[in-house]
């Protein structure tokens, strides 16, 4: 991977960055997603955002070595802390656990005014963004999932809107599954939740076989439920 060619999940995230946005790419590691939308959509300004010193010397030395120092900002801070009020309208955050970019979205709320799209694309828990976005006015508009090194990966687009329209009566399977991924069901979505009803039984199993408490009863009925959501959802795929 570099700024010319992105992995797959970057490239997915790329995708959705509409031609001569203001970006913000926060956690931008070597800068590689700036660098490339610089040079294949025409952005207009970037933020390469980085809070440790390696992968922001890094992002640097990219951006100067592919002569995008006039358009790409290299900045060093935490989370949104490297943007200022009203210099971007698009917010890219990916390659972080879904808590932790929701964290990160809620500390810096107040630079999101301007902001008019968010792609987000969450190693794990995307329902804590989908929960996120549900809570602040922000639509979930587009969502992909792909496979990549034998790891899934959702990218998730939001914009401010109509927050429950994309969920229709389908609330708690489409905040832990995402309603268009649901719809759509591409093997990799196949995949990841054939996964994960397997692991979910074991546990099941593992706790039936424990002393029953309190905790192991609730836990198990959070995950039997799980599988519910999940079975029905893929059942709708087989009939």
């Amino acid at each position: 991977m570099n700024t010319d060619k992105l992995s797959i999940r970057l490239a997915t995230v790329a995708k959705y960055v509409p031609a001569g946005s203001r970006i913000a790419d926060i956690g931008s590691d070597h800068a590689y997603l700036p660098c490339y939308l610089a040079k294949s959509t025409g952005i207009s300004f970037a933020i390469a955002g980085e809070v440790a010193a390696g992968p922001y010397q890094s992002a640097e030395r990219n951006v100067q070595s592919e002569g995008l120092s006039s358009i790409i900002s290299v900045r060093m801070g935490d989370g949104l802390e490297v943007i200022q009020p009203g210099e971007v309208d698009c917010i890219t955050i990916a390659g972080m656990g879904g808590s932790l970019i929701t964290s990160i979205l809620e500390n810096g709320k107040e630079k999101l005014e301007s902001v008019k799209r968010l792609v987000l694309q969450p190693n794990i828990s995307a329902i804590s963004i989908r929960k996120w976005f549900l809570e602040n006015n922000w639509e979930l508009v587009a969502e992909e999932i792909m496979e990549e090194d034998e790891k899934i990966y959702e990218v998730l687009v939001a914009e401010k809107g109509d927050t429950s329209k994309p969920y229709q009566n389908q609330l708690e399977s489409g905040l832990l599954l995402g309603p268009f991924l649901s719809q759509n069901q591409e093997p990799a979505f196949q995949k990841k939740w054939t996964m994960e009803i397997k692991n979910w039984k074991r546990i099941v199993d593992q706790l039936e076989s424990a002393g029953e408490t309190a905790e192991t009863v609730e836990k198990k009925q959070e995950l039997l439920n799980k599988i519910r959501l999940v079975e029905e959802v893929l059942k709708l795929e087989e009939s």
